[in-house]
């Protein structure tokens, strides 16, 4: 299966890495693995703003989970030139920015962890983390991180 082909019939358009908002670099390859910094929910070229249990739905959240799903594979395509070299998604770890009564981070997440199943077959099957958070830079409702093996 060729990733691209997938991309294009699932309608989706990789992303330009983002420039950093802070002191850090987009990704760090070391030996196999590229480790990909987090990267916030985006909507409409801004930070998606939003807290789940305050001011938004669970359904919304993973809409924005799935968009940095797709930034994030924009970011690993810059660090590895092409996706078809990406043997296995092997880490994902979610932030969201919660109250301390919500307790669906674990869904939220599933709308990045679906699509890299969908795009990458069984190679997207990964290990999670998904954790409620009380802020996260520029008011962003979800922000993942990603380590894949190449």
């Amino acid at each position: 299966m060729n990733i691209y082909d997938k991309l294009k019939e699932l309608n989706i358009a990789l992303p330009p890495v983002a420039t950093p908002a802070a002191a850090y670099v987009p990704f760090v390859r070391t030996g196999n693995l590229v480790l990909i910094s987090g990267h916030i929910a985006k909507k409409d070229g801004k930070a998606w703003v939003g807290q789940l249990g305050k001011t938004m739905q669970t359904l919304e959240a993973m809409g924005a989970a799935r968009a940095i799903a797709i930034d994030l594979m924009g970011t690993l395509h810059a660090a590895v030139g092409d996706l078809n070299s990406v043997k296995r998604i092997v880490k994902v770890m979610s932030l969201v920015n919660s109250t301390p009564d919500f307790t669906e981070q674990h869904l939220v997440t599933n709308g990045a962890s679906e699509l890299f199943a969908q795009v990458f077959g069984d190679r997207g099957a990964h290990a999670r983390s998904a954790f409620g958070v009380a802020q996260i830079p520029m008011g962003a409702c979800v922000e993942i991180e990603l380590i894949a093996e190449v």
